[in-house]
């Protein structure tokens, strides 16, 4: 007979303590709302370099609230969150590399933006 023993403890979240529910809820809703304004920035920006920034920078920041909110579960049913933070890690470091690399390859292929191009710089006196 094969049983599989959970290393975590499967804790209902109804029975966790009032304090561990309200952060979860909390870091829930901020990591929801961070998503939504990346995800309505990304719709109304006009420019492709403003939309890249909307999603690399608020979406980001969104799925770290429910990755934390993630976090806090586990920790609250006695676990460590090591497979949370490893993905947190990735994201935060990945995001700005992709990030870049797109404003890069816009750039190589000249494409405009609308906010226009920045004031000549004055030579130093």
């Amino acid at each position: 007979m094969n049983t599989i023993i959970p290393i975590i403890p499967i804790i209902p979240l109804e029975q966790l303590h009032l304090a561990w529910q309200v952060l979860i809820a909390l870091a829930l809703v901020v990591g929801g709302v961070f998503a939504l304004v990346g995800a309505i920035g990304m719709l109304r920006f006009p420019d492709f370099y403003m939309r890249l920034h909307a999603p690399t920078k608020a979406t980001t920041l969104g799925v770290g609230g429910v990755l934390v909110a993630s976090m806090a579960v586990t920790w609250a049913r006695g676990g460590l969150g090591v497979h949370e933070l490893l993905i947190s890690l990735f994201m935060f470091v990945t995001a700005p590399v992709s990030a870049n690399l797109l404003a890069k390859a816009a750039l190589h292929l000249r494409v405009h933006s609308q906010a226009g191009d920045p004031p000549a710089a004055k030579a130093p006196d």
